[in-house]
């Protein structure tokens, strides 16, 4: 287990930005931090899938709380990183969707309706004593947006999108990439590099609406 306790330069829980955005949870014991923090990671941010930095800089957990928008990745990172600091173990899990709902303008800047690297982040809660995967990633404001009910996490059973919204398919799994102790920049962007291929042969220019970053050393 201490591999998923550990800091590491992503998930830098020891810096003093992170320990002050945890402050209003420091008398709140693990089991309900554990459910309290992802309902407050997961409504944090609002949900920006259109702008991302994959350089290793921009994926540190004390980088992202500086931020009012992330994509799930971001997320994760951020959900992840106050687990550890809490005693709790956790894993980055990426995975292939599909998102049926409210994604053309996306779906068209991707050449696909296919997100490559959705992040995700395996608990282990001492009380349950199982691995439950909970997914920190819409916020209530997109949910509404989009017709959805935001997901829930109880810390017993996985969280990994709405299947189904009314009787509208909303979010497809394709692909596990399985279970990470830390990001793997190096395999994110090559698999990105694979999928989108358009996003790093400079074709399509950052903009206010759209911008894509990466570590050209990958």
């Amino acid at each position: 287990m201490k591999d998923f306790l550990q800091e590491t330069s992503f998930l830098d829980f020891k810096e003093p930005e992170f320990e002050a955005f945890l402050k209003p949870f420091e008398d709140v014991n693990s089991e309900k931090f554990a459910l309290d923090f992802y309902s407050y990671v997961r409504d944090f941010f609002l949900y920006d899938p259109y702008h991302l930095d994959l350089r290793p800089e921009a994926l540190s957990a004390s980088f992202i709380i500086q931020k009012k928008r992330a994509w799930c990745v971001e997320k994760a990172i951020v959900f992840a990183a106050g687990l550890r600091a809490k005693g709790i173990p956790a894993r980055l899990g990426y995975a292939i969707v599909e998102n049926h709902i409210g994604v053309e303008r996306l779906t068209s800047i991707l050449r696909t309706p296919k997100i490559v690297f959705h992040g995700y982040v395996d608990v282990y809660l001492e009380a349950e004593h199982t691995w439950t995967k909970a997914t920190p990633a819409f916020d209530r404001r997109v949910c509404k947006l989009s017709g959805v009910e935001p997901l829930v996490w109880d810390g017993k059973s996985d969280s990994l999108f709405q299947e189904f919204s009314g009787s509208s398919q909303f979010m497809e799994y394709h692909h596990d990439y399985g279970v990470f102790s830390d990001v793997p920049v190096q395999l994110m962007t090559a698999e990105m590099r694979k999928h989108y291929p358009q996003l790093f042969d400079g074709s399509i220019p950052n903009t206010k609406t759209f911008s894509f970053y990466f570590d050209e050393s990958f």
